[in-house]
């Protein structure tokens, strides 16, 4: 059987290609002609016809844009349409497996922010419920591109840990506007501790995605670092630097969980090969 460097071989490079031409039409609509709008609604709450197109454009594009560029690769350029699409981020081979995994980071992070984080004065039920909004606004939306994609793409293209270092490169410039705009809730913090972040949460969701095959595991555990903001101070927790020794320590230990998993994952793989 072919390899899919082999059978598809300009797969990763319309990927990019089509992440470039949506990332820089959300920049320049929402950072650059629309933002005016969004300033005011912050200082006022005023809602204009120009904050509600930064919105929809936001919420439709924005976040989304690596779940549109793989829509946009499915319909147009593979033509495998949108139920073969839905079928590649839905499958999970091995449930039990995907779920203990999945939740096991999800512990890691809960526990962090235990330790670590700073109440916003949230009730504990807004955690439950943010993280299942962000299940599809923000997990599904960006893991069917990063880790459904990108990701094993770079895996059959160069050794690990380099396809993992490259795809954190990637994500880090894509979210890099979030630090331009006075209204986004990023403005003003430490672009290295969230540099640092991506670095062990790339880590993570390439072990997590090496062990289950599954892109949906990758979108419930990046929801629920999301959510995780719902009831803490997300940016101080996960944008902080340099950080405590303690935080630290505990990030290496995480960053450490997810080696160890991706090489256990590697092993497994080879003794079942042919």
């Amino acid at each position: 059987m072919k390899n899919a460097i082999t059978a598809k071989p300009n797969r990763l490079w319309w990927y990019l290609l089509l992440v470039i031409i949506l990332s820089a039409f959300c920049y320049v609509t929402l950072d650059v002609w629309l933002l005016p709008y969004s300033i005011v609604y912050s200082e006022t709450g005023e809602m204009t016809a120009g904050y509600f197109l930064y919105a929809v454009i936001g919420l439709l594009f924005s976040t989304p844009t690596p779940f549109v560029a793989v829509l946009i690769l499915s319909l147009f350029i593979e033509k495998t349409g949108v139920r073969q699409m839905l079928r590649n981020i839905f499958r999970t081979e091995n449930k039990p497996k995907a779920v203990l995994i999945t939740g096991g980071f999800c512990l890691l992070a809960l526990v962090y922010a235990l330790l670590y984080g700073t109440p916003n004065g949230s009730p504990w039920y807004m955690l439950p419920l943010g993280f299942l909004i962000m299940i599809p606004f923000v997990g599904i939306a960006e893991e069917t591109g990063w880790r459904g994609l990108l990701q094993p793409e770079l895996d059959q293209r160069m050794p690990y840990p380099f396809s993992v270092l490259l795809t954190a490169a990637i994500w880090f410039v894509w979210h890099f506007p979030v630090f331009l705009d006075p209204t986004s809730n990023h403005y003003g913090d430490s672009v290295i501790g969230f540099g640092i972040t991506i670095f062990i949460w790339a880590f993570a969701l390439a072990a997590i995605y090496k062990s289950t095959k599954s892109v949906i595991a990758c979108a419930l555990y990046h929801a629920f670092i999301d959510a995780i903001g719902a009831v803490y101070d997300w940016n101080a927790l996960f944008d902080g630097f340099p950080g405590s020794v303690s935080t630290n320590v505990y990030r290496v230990i995480w960053l450490t969980a997810a080696v160890v998993l991706w090489i256990i994952a590697e092993k497994k793989e080879r003794q079942a090969a042919p």
